[in-house]
C-alpha cells in the first residue's frame, strides 16, 4: 500500500465491530494494552492493518501436538508472567 493509499484509507469512515470475548480474557488484555498505552480499539485496528498488509494473520497458527490450555490455565500463566492486577 502506497503512502497515498494509506492516507486515503485513514480518511475512510469507520464501522463498529462487535465480538464475543470471555470477560476475563478481555480484562487481562485491556490491562496489558493499557501498560502499552493502547486501547482495545487500537489493538483491533493494528490487527486489521496487519491482516491487510500481510494478506493473512500476523502470526502462525497450527494444529500441532501441543495441548491447549484452558482459560483458567491461560489466566494463571498471564498472572505468573505479569503479576496480579
Amino acid at each position: 500500500m502506497s503512502k497515498y493509499e494509506h492516507m486515503k484509507a485513514l480518511q475512510q469512515p469507520s464501522v463498529l465491530v462487535r465480538a464475543r470475548v470471555p470477560a476475563r480474557r478481555l480484562r487481562n488484555a485491556e490491562h496489558i494494552l493499557a501498560k502499552m498505552g493502547l486501547k482495545t480499539s487500537d489493538a483491533i485496528n493494528i490487527l486489521m492493518a496487519q491482516v491487510e498488509l500481510r494478506r493473512g494473520l500476523p502470526f502462525d497458527m497450527s494444529l500441532g501436538d501441543q495441548a491447549t490450555l484452558s482459560a483458567d490455565a491461560q489466566a494463571g500463566e498471564c498472572t505468573e508472567a505479569l503479576g496480579e492486577h
